[in-house]
C-alpha cells in the first residue's frame, strides 16, 4: 500500500493517471502532454507500474500503458472501511 501512496503523492503521476482514464497511450504521447524530458516521464511511468496503477502491453514498436482500475477499486473500498 506504500507504493501506491507514494506513486499518487506526486502530481505529474496523478496527472498521467487521469490521462490514461480516457484512453491508452504510448509514453511518446504521455510525454507530449508534459513539459519535462521523456526519462522523467519513463520514471514516472515505472513507479506508477510497482504501485499497480498501471499496466503496459508491448504492441509493435512501442509500449502501449493503461490505467488499472482495479487497484483503485480496491483503494477506495479500503477507505470506506476506515468511515465510522
Amino acid at each position: 500500500m506504500n507504493s501506491l501512496f507514494k506513486a499518487l503523492n506526486d502530481e505529474t503521476r496523478r496527472k498521467i493517471i487521469e490521462s490514461l482514464k480516457d484512453k491508452d497511450m504510448n509514453a511518446g504521447e504521455i510525454a507530449d502532454e508534459f513539459n519535462i524530458s521523456k526519462p522523467s516521464i519513463s520514471h514516472h511511468l515505472d513507479i506508477l507500474k510497482r504501485a499497480d496503477l498501471i499496466t503496459s502491453e508491448k504492441k509493435g514498436q512501442f509500449i502501449e500503458y493503461s490505467l488499472n482500475t482495479t487497484i483503485l477499486e480496491d483503494l477506495l473500498a479500503w477507505i470506506l472501511t476506515l468511515k465510522k
